[in-house]
């Protein structure tokens, strides 16, 4: 399978993604938008990953680079391809497709727990998330749930944590992609959103536990081959 990603700043790689996309073979490629680098013609790959960043949706003065990004999502999702979104990546998702996308309130950075919506067992997703699962997150914004997508989770921070659409089109405001190394690289060049605040855990929390990495990857694999499935059915 042809798999193509969006990154938007130098440390919000693949994660963990890498390594599923290694064992199952399929060919890789990336843009890297902070460098320039121009998006390729949709019909050269058969799924696309919109990874994370700092900035939001609405800075295009900022990064010029969004409006045509958002162009270009929505092109994919129309052209029929699996499409994967995490946090900055899901809301561009959802404004995409229609939802609104603003400040939550609040941050919510570390581990903290989600609850599964109720129609995820009706979906592609069916069996990839416990009822409640700790995950990582490092968010500000969220969103909407867009007209005809079905919710995949809440937080007590966050009520829409993810959602499904047209069961090839996932978003998800938290992260399972996340690696010991990217949660210390996050950490490194995303320090000043550490405040203290209710949903805001310190650095030492954040990496305490090397074996909340492990379940999250869990977690990941299983959505990975549910949406990879999606492609042969």
């Amino acid at each position: 399978m042809r798999v193509h990603y969006l990154q938007h700043v130098p440390f919000e790689g693949l994660g963990a993604i890498e390594r599923f996309m290694q064992e199952k073979r399929h060919d890789v490629s990336c843009t890297r938008l902070f460098a320039g680098e121009t998006l390729p013609a949709v019909d050269t790959f058969d799924w696309l990953i919109v990874m994370g960043g700092p900035m939001g949706i609405y800075d295009e003065d900022e990064y010029p680079w969004l409006a045509e990004e958002k162009v270009y999502i929505r092109s994919a999702i129309r052209a029929g391809k699996i499409v994967l979104g995490i946090c900055l990546g899901a809301q561009l998702i959802a404004d995409v497709l229609g939802a609104k996308v603003y400040f939550s309130g609040h941050r919510e950075i570390g581990w903290f727990a989600i609850t599964r919506s109720d129609g995820v067992e009706n979906t592609a997703l069916a069996g990839v998330f416990p009822e409640k699962a700790e995950v990582f997150h490092w968010h500000g914004d969220t969103f909407d749930i867009p007209e005809q997508a079905i919710p995949l989770a809440e937080s007590v921070a966050c009520k829409n944590q993810g959602f499904i659409f047209d069961d090839r089109v996932v978003a998800l405001q938290f992260h399972l992609e996340t690696t010991p190394d990217s949660a210390r690289k996050l950490v490194e060049n995303c320090r000043n959103e550490l405040d203290g605040s209710a949903f805001v855990q310190a650095e030492d929390e954040i990496m305490k536990d090397p074996a909340g990495f492990i379940r999250l990857h869990s977690m990941l694999f299983s959505l990975l081959e549910a949406l990879e499935h999606t492609a042969v059915t």
